[in-house]
């Protein structure tokens, strides 16, 4: 596969344009035709786009992500880094990241991809995770990628700490039942309906041996999402009943 060094100069002036939107300054050392990869889908060229890049940018999220929960809060559990990192570096955030910056006015796709709308969010996470891997191989260090990343993941970060549940109920769980019985969720998915049904998945979560949850969903993971949304909000509303009848109650253990 022969892979031009530099793009033509339209679309090189394109990526100057996205990534003066990130923050970094024009003479940074970035490798121009990687950049152009990352951004290039798998519809538009069947050899050259950003499926390797996409593999590296998958690592390199998950470094950044736990540099800046362990820099940002010393003092949180391993539990706590767990959960938060899963939410920081889902596609829903990727995407929203992605999302704010108009990564998809940059990203060349085939023609019958851009006529799948239920797959643009995908695009997007899995692009700018290529971006992530295109721009550390550049340096082969996080020096063009903190400077604008950690902003967001600050944002969503204190956002989670304040509400986990209302960002990602899977990760909520996770830490929920990592902070109460040092274990994790288990999901069971059964297959029960049709390729383009939106029931096609059934998931039920379990926990210490009892299913807490059950949720369906077109995907196995929209159906665990669903179970996990379940199981969270009967688990936390079984224990503040818990707390309020300990609270009530002036005679305990009579």
């Amino acid at each position: 596969m022969s892979i031009p060094s530099v793009p033509d100069p339209r679309r090189h002036h394109q990526l100057q344009t996205l990534l003066l939107k990130l923050g970094l300054p024009e003479d940074i050392p970035v490798q121009w035709f990687r950049v152009d990869l990352a951004l290039t889908h798998s519809t538009f060229s069947s050899e050259a786009n950003y499926e390797q890049l996409e593999f590296v940018g998958d690592a390199v999220v998950r470094l950044v992500a736990t540099e800046f929960l362990f820099e940002a809060y010393p003092q949180a559990s391993v539990g706590e880094y767990t959960a938060l990192r899963a939410i920081l570096v889902s596609d829903r955030t990727l995407t929203e990241i992605a999302n704010r910056y108009g990564l998809d006015r940059y990203l060349r796709i085939g023609a019958s991809a851009a006529k799948d709308s239920r797959g643009e969010s995908s695009r997007l996470a899995e692009s700018l995770e290529a971006l992530l891997g295109a721009l550390y191989l550049s340096t082969h260090n996080l020096n063009l990628i903190r400077p604008w990343l950690d902003g967001h993941l600050k944002q969503l970060a204190e956002a989670v700490r304040s509400d986990p549940a209302r960002q990602n109920y899977k990760a909520a769980l996770q830490a929920w039942t990592q902070a109460h019985y040092h274990s994790l969720p288990e999901y069971r998915v059964q297959e029960t309906g049709q390729i383009h049904d939106p029931h096609r998945f059934t998931a039920a979560v379990w926990v210490q041996g009892s299913q807490v949850g059950q949720g369906i969903g077109q995907s196995i993971k929209a159906a665990e999402k669903a179970a996990a949304e379940e199981a969270f909000l009967k688990l936390q509303t079984e224990l503040d009943r818990s707390a309020a009848v300990a609270t009530d109650d002036p005679n305990p253990g009579t």
